[in-house]
């Protein structure tokens, strides 16, 4: 299957690097950065849940665009998460973030208020309507406490620039109908998953373990193009012992941050409040899982 896609297809959605104080390590980032096109990656998300949006500042997630932009120098899609539950700070986030370098940006439902399906569709208008770039709606009900219905997700597929979903909602059976319906690029949005939606259609993948198997998640994309679906679940199986550690331990930054430290990638597992960093039980299951799947 060859797709154009303006957001890449291995894609991750980056942990933004700390130092011990809790302030944003920008050289740190730019490593990270670096470090994930030369294992795999197509594309990046910066600024996403991953990378700790929900307590980054605004002057924060400008510069940490600026710093990846730098360091991948256009051989990387970069989306940036410009999301929250308020659309006028969505719609000044957008603009800030595309004057950074973003070359897309991943709109989430908005969280905490419960906005209705009306609202929703107003505020993706507003947000994907102060840029140019294209947009990814992001549905992850776990988080934002309201999915985006079916017939919501086909308004938003009018929409020209709203180009694909990123899906942590999984509802197959729908999307694949959805799928269908519209032009809308699919991504899965938990790893957990992966080749089910790879198997059912998806275009790629929004990633949290990719931080530590980018390659074989890119082999796993490459296999089930190939329509080789025997190698992709060998691919799946070989990582279960990662992901489980990675997702089901604790919670994903908090556990990809502590991989990342342990692989040497990045300088510190330091994390802000209300996350707390690995303690070492979780770094002994951490060790074992990465170490299982072949990545330590």
């Amino acid at each position: 299957m060859t797709t154009t896609t303006p957001f890449g297809r291995m894609v991750t959605a980056m942990v933004t690097p700390m130092k011990p104080d809790g302030s944003i390590d920008y050289d740190g980032v730019q490593k990270l950065a670096e470090h994930l096109v030369a294992n795999g990656h197509d594309g990046l998300v910066v600024n996403g849940t991953t990378g700790e949006s929900a307590t980054t500042t605004d002057e924060e997630n400008i510069e940490t665009v600026r710093a990846v932009a730098d360091a991948v120098k256009g051989r990387t899609a970069i989306t940036a998460g410009v999301g929250t539950n308020d659309t006028a700070h969505s719609v000044r986030a957008a603009k800030a973030l595309a004057d950074a370098g973003a070359d897309a940006v991943l709109v989430v439902t908005p969280y905490y208020n419960k906005p209705t399906q009306a609202g929703i569709v107003e505020h993706f208008k507003a947000v994907v309507g102060a840029t140019d770039l294209p947009a990814m709606a992001y549905d992850i009900p776990g988080r934002s406490g309201t999915a985006l219905a079916s017939d919501t997700i086909r308004q938003l597929a009018t929409i020209d620039q709203v180009r694909a979903v990123k899906d942590a909602k999984g509802d197959f059976f729908e999307a694949t109908k959805l799928m269908d319906e519209t032009d809308l690029l699919w991504y899965s949005g938990d790893d957990v998953v992966n080749l089910a939606w790879l198997a059912l259609g998806a275009v790629g993948v929004v990633s949290v373990v990719g931080h530590v198997a980018g390659n074989e998640f890119r082999a796993m994309i490459d296999a089930v193009d190939a329509g080789d679906l025997a190698t992709a679940r060998a691919i799946h199986t070989k990582l279960i012992p990662a992901i489980d550690a990675l997702m089901n331990t604790s919670q994903g930054a908090i556990m990809v941050k502590a991989a990342l430290k342990e692989q040497g990638v990045i300088d510190s597992d330091a994390i802000r409040l209300p996350l707390l960093p690995a303690d070492e039980a979780m770094y002994a299951v951490l060790r074992d899982g990465l170490t299982k799947a072949g990545l330590l």
